[in-house]
């Protein structure tokens, strides 16, 4: 097996490894593992890596390590933390779809990992290393997966703010009257709920966590009847000179990625069966697909001698028996139908918060510095008061002003990051609002020494400093709209196959927008222009 650079088939292959070969796995992201074997660190295929060696001997030594994570489980069901790495171990909590942890350690198909200042055991393949997405109430499908529990309690979904036009609603410390207001949220802001009790809602929005009444809050987005005087909008169309059939067809070609979960298939003569409910690889490099037949796409690999339940049988199109069986990762290569979906921007342009996705980030929103300081960097620690570094920025490098704030948000954790506060190297103190050149496992260090180099010694130096390195990876070059962030649709017109693309999750796009447009309803007055794609036929 080839150990590359990075997390790509073009990268450089450093060293091969021979079956059987214990390694050290640090991260998992997208079908790839970072690894460290016999001092030697690189990135393989995560598809030919298994906790199980090919002489069925457990390998017992854990990954040491520490990240953060999220409970990745179907909406609507929670995941257990148990005090001991089985399941028949006692349960000491139960954790929501969407819950930050810390991972500790990884072993034989467990984690260690704290949570609410509690340390237990989970199920390591309920957790991503992205937040998975809250949906709504209507999306809710129990899941058919170990140690998960289908409950409506801890569920998280998104809600809007649905109050007459003109007013607020206030987000208060407590949920009473009495309690101290947070902030003010409009009409259609769109807010995380944990809970609801006695017509209150517990919501995070923007960063900020308190209670709002439940009476207020809608699962659909609430009609504005007009769109305010002082907000400029403008939607433009750029033609492609592809069909969106064939558009999907590219796409496919490089293993798009998805964190839905599919029926999963895969061939009789794969399968050593055991009984009624449970079978072995026999063989290596068998695919899992989303149908009983070859003609169907590939959802994933599975290893030899790995373990797998079945679900059900039916015959396929081939003749062949095909077992549906349980295939549990956290992400898989998505569908056809799915990848269509998330290209064709028909499905997106009907409301304001999912059309941002169109949003020409190079070009400035015209924002005032003095509302954008009291509305939204109001409380947010080092990037408080700071609006027109963001302003300057992105007049300097052609860059949505709203982006770069969402993005230092998020980077930041609303501005309380050690890179963002400051960080002491060579005797200067430096700043990161962007975490660029922060690399997992040495994010403090990197980051640090990155702002050194560029000479980031102020807050300002570095909003301005990395909006120009932000600038140049993908807005100036063409890709100024989060939809051709994630599919490039240029290139795929002109050279009939997929590149430079900024994820490998179809929706990425898609679940940008709402940081994106919580900011923009915060304020009053501001520029919209729409850079929506048509394509042949």
């Amino acid at each position: 097996m080839n150990v590359r650079n990075k997390a790509s088939v073009s990268g450089t292959v450093v060293t091969k490894l021979t079956k059987g070969t214990e390694v050290t796995v640090y991260s998992e992201a997208n079908g790839w593992s970072k690894i460290e074997e016999n001092g030697q660190e690189g990135y393989v295929s995560s598809a030919y890596l298994t906790v199980i060696k090919p002489n069925s001997e457990t390998i017992v030594k854990p990954k040491q390590i520490e990240e953060k994570k999220f409970v990745n489980v179907n909406l609507g069901s929670s995941l257990n933390m148990r005090n001991s790495a089985s399941t028949n171990s006692s349960i000491i909590l139960k954790l929501a779809r969407g819950v930050e942890i810390t991972v500790y350690s990884e072993a034989n198909g467990w984690s260690k990992v704290k949570a609410y200042e509690k340390y237990g055991y989970v199920s390591s393949q309920y957790l991503s290393t992205y937040k998975p997405s809250a949906g709504s109430e209507l999306d809710a499908v129990p899941g058919e997966q170990s140690d998960v529990n289908d409950t409506n309690e801890n569920k998280m979904i998104s809600k809007y703010v649905n109050v007459m036009y003109g007013s607020a609603l206030n987000l208060r410390t407590e949920a009473s009257t009495s309690g101290s207001i947070v902030t003010k949220l409009s009409r259609g802001t769109i807010v995380t709920v944990y809970s609801e009790e006695n017509d209150w809602a517990r919501v995070t929005v923007n960063g900020k966590t308190g209670y709002v009444s439940s009476q207020y809050l809608s699962l659909t987005e609430p009609y504005n009847p007009s769109t305010p005087n002082d907000v400029d909008a403008e939607k433009i169309t750029n033609y492609y000179d592809i069909p969106l059939s064939e558009l999907t067809d590219i796409q496919m070609a490089v293993n798009p990625q998805t964190d839905k979960k599919y029926n999963t298939y895969i061939r009789e003569d794969a399968l050593t069966i055991n009984n009624s409910t449970s079978a072995t690889v026999k063989g290596a490099g068998w695919n899992v697909r989303g149908g009983a037949g070859t003609n169907f796409w590939v959802v994933g690999t599975v290893s030899k001698g790995q373990p797998l339940q079945i679900l059900s049988k039916v015959k396929g199109n081939d003749g062949y028996d095909w077992y549906q069986v349980s295939y549990n990762k956290s992400w898989v290569n998505a569908s056809p139908e799915d990848v269509t979906y998330y290209l064709d921007p028909n499905n997106f342009l009907s409301t304001p918060v999912d059309s941002l996705q169109y949003l020409k980030l190079s070009l400035p929103a015209n924002l005032n510095p003095t509302e954008v300081n009291e509305k939204i960097l109001s409380g947010k620690g080092s990037l408080q008061g700071l609006a027109s570094a963001f302003i300057t920025a992105g007049k300097a490098y052609n860059v949505n002003e709203i982006y770069l704030i969402s993005h230092a948000l998020l980077e930041t954790g609303n501005g309380t990051s050690q890179l963002s506060t400051g960080v002491q190297i060579n005797g200067k103190t430096v700043y990161n609002m962007y975490g660029i050149g922060a690399y997992d496992g040495s994010a403090l260090s990197s980051g640090a020494q990155y702002a050194y180099n560029a000479g980031w010694f102020t807050p300002e130096a570095a909003i301005i400093g990395g909006s120009k390195f932000i600038a140049q990876g993908y807005i100036n070059a063409g890709q100024d709209t989060l939809y051709k962030m994630r599919w490039n649709p240029s290139s795929s017109a002109s050279n009939g196959y997929a590149s430079h693309q900024y994820a490998t999750d179809i929706g990425w796009a898609a679940k940008q927008v709402k940081q994106i447009h919580n900011l923009y309803s915060l304020i009053d007055s501001y520029k919209l222009v729409l850079d929506v794609p048509t394509f042949k036929n």
